[in-house]
């Protein structure tokens, strides 16, 4: 019998993988299902933490999977990951096609690094070709929480619901105080207008506070959402340029290609 190819062994998984977590959100399972939901979980996390631990302050870009080369928002995307390189920021996404791919692929031709939390999905959501380093998660919110952890702003451009997602995510997040107040663009005020719209109504109805509306910048120009990052992300939280740690290799840590990048200033 011959075997099957990769591609397909890997969707096999996901297939696999998505019908287990179905029953992870089915209510309470046996105990040793249970023990080891969570040995997944925190294999997930280790995963993540080691491939991402050297990859300095990031901006993370949300947007689009299925938006191809050559439509405005994925040349917009690549020309913001192009700029976000340049401030001196790694460039994270979520390491799938699309904005993300246009992103990571901005990032890396402005001599950038270009980092990605892939996911295991059913129809297989394979890495794009433009990552200096990646991590393909199991679960989502394992990947939010890699995606928020490293990240000292936030860029969405259009989106469906994930990025939708990602975007609440993060607005939570900091209305809460559970992340500090990092800069939060949205790039295209057309295709924003609805969802500001909605918080507007949610204002009048006192659900949210007027202030939380202040949490982001809606922008068409580039120019100004790097300037709102670096008001808000590099003077505020004090980065500097520094040379990156050294990985060591008797823990098998791999460095990142380029010696120097933004740092957190010491407290």
């Amino acid at each position: 019998m011959q075997a099957a190819p990769p591609e397909a062994e890997r969707a096999a998984a996901a297939r696999l993988s998505t019908t287990e977590d179905l029953f992870l959100l089915q209510g309470p399972r046996a105990r040793w299902r249970e023990l080891g939901t969570l040995m997944r979980v925190g294999r997930d996390f280790m995963r993540g933490f080691r491939a991402l631990h050297f990859v300095g302050p990031c901006v993370t870009i949300f947007g689009s999977a299925r938006l191809p080369e050559g439509h405005p928002t994925y040349e917009a995307a690549r020309e913001m990951g192009a700029a976000v390189a340049r401030l001196g920021f790694t460039v994270m996404t979520g390491g799938g096609p699309g904005v993300m791919e246009a992103a990571n692929r901005g990032a890396r031709e402005a001599g950038g690094i270009s980092v990605g939390c892939n996911i295991e999905l059913p129809f297989e959501q394979n890495p794009n070709p433009h990552l200096d380093r990646w991590v393909t998660c199991r679960y989502f919110f394992v990947r939010k929480v890699l995606l928020f952890k490293y990240s000292y702003a936030f860029v969405v451009l259009p989106g469906g619901l994930g990025t939708l997602d990602e975007l609440t995510e993060a607005l939570t997040l900091i209305q809460t105080q559970k992340i500090k107040q990092f800069p939060v663009v949205l790039m295209d005020t057309d295709y924003w207008e609805p969802f500001v719209e909605m918080l507007r109504t949610m204002v009048q109805a006192r659900t949210i506070s007027a202030g939380d509306l202040d949490l982001m910048l809606v922008t068409d120009s580039i120019d100004e959402a790097l300037a709102h990052i670096e008001r808000h992300a590099i003077k505020r939280f004090g980065l500097t340029t520094a040379a990156r740690p050294s990985a060591g290799r008797w823990l098998g840590e791999r460095a990142l290609r380029g010696a120097r990048a933004v740092k957190i200033k010491a407290d």
